[in-house]
């Protein structure tokens, strides 16, 4: 059916946001030291799709070291729900992925200022979607402190949030 002389403008699919495949970071890298990044998760049955995420956060800065934080069997038991690997065989899967330079066993569920502090994090790269934390009042995990900037990946790290 035409509407007056052109192609029905609902069957038109949206523009497409531009893709940036290295995002520049909010703040600054450090000059003295290399970037943080800190990258978290539960890792059961690592996976090739686990070891491109963490690729992704690798790359993001030029000579940066990368942190994985894995949650414990307790922890992860209590929110997520039962495993196959147990947190040992967890973390030393990750100690074996080419791009983890550190990996923080016994991680939080919910990144604290504090847990930043102690460990130098510059920045936090983890998923698009918010996740939720224990509290029950659907707030996000990664609702972090101005301490560090945080990229939520879409993709090939599209865009990214600064906190």
């Amino acid at each position: 059916m035409e509407n007056g002389g052109g192609e029905d403008p609902q069957l038109e699919p949206p523009p497409q946001p531009q893709r940036r495949l290295k995002p520049i970071p909010p703040n600054p890298p450090p000059t003295d030291r290399p970037a943080r990044i800190y990258a978290d998760g539960i890792y059961d049955l690592f996976h090739f799709g686990h070891a491109r995420a963490l690729e992704q956060a690798k790359k993001l800065l030029p000579n940066a070291q990368l942190l994985v934080g894995c949650c414990n069997d307790e922890i992860t038991h209590k929110f997520k729900g039962k495993t196959v690997m147990n947190e040992k065989e967890r973390y030393e899967s990750l100690r074996h992925c080419r791009w983890v330079d550190e990996v923080i066993p016994d991680a939080p569920w919910v990144v604290t200022p504090e847990f930043i502090e102690k460990h130098r994090i510059d920045y936090v790269a983890h998923d698009a979607l918010p996740y939720a934390d224990a509290s029950g009042a659907g707030n996000d995990v990664y609702e972090l402190s101005p301490l560090v900037s945080s990229w939520r990946p879409s993709g090939l790290m599209e865009y990214l949030l600064q906190i």
